[in-house]
C-alpha cells in the first residue's frame, strides 16, 4: 500500500507546515519546531481537522470564483 501522506507538490510542503503552526496557535496548542511526540492525539486531531476545514474552504472559494 502506498503512503497516502506524500505531498504531490513539493513547494506546498512549506505552506502546509506554516498553516500547521498558524492553526495550532489559533486553537491554543503549542508546537515545537521539529519533533512533537509529546502532542496528544486529541490535539493532533484538532490541528489536522482544522487544517482540512481550511483547505476545503479554500478549494470551495477557488471553485466558486471560476
Amino acid at each position: 500500500m502506498a503512503n497516502s501522506n506524500n505531498i504531490e507538490v513539493p513547494a506546498a510542503k512549506q505552506a502546509l507546515d506554516q498553516m500547521k503552526y498558524e492553526v495550532a496557535s489559533q486553537i491554543g496548542v503549542t508546537l515545537n519546531k521539529g519533533y512533537n511526540g509529546n502532542l496528544s492525539s486529541k490535539d493532533a486531531g484538532r490541528i489536522g481537522g482544522s487544517m482540512t476545514k481550511k483547505l476545503v474552504q479554500m478549494a470551495q472559494n477557488q471553485m466558486a470564483n471560476k
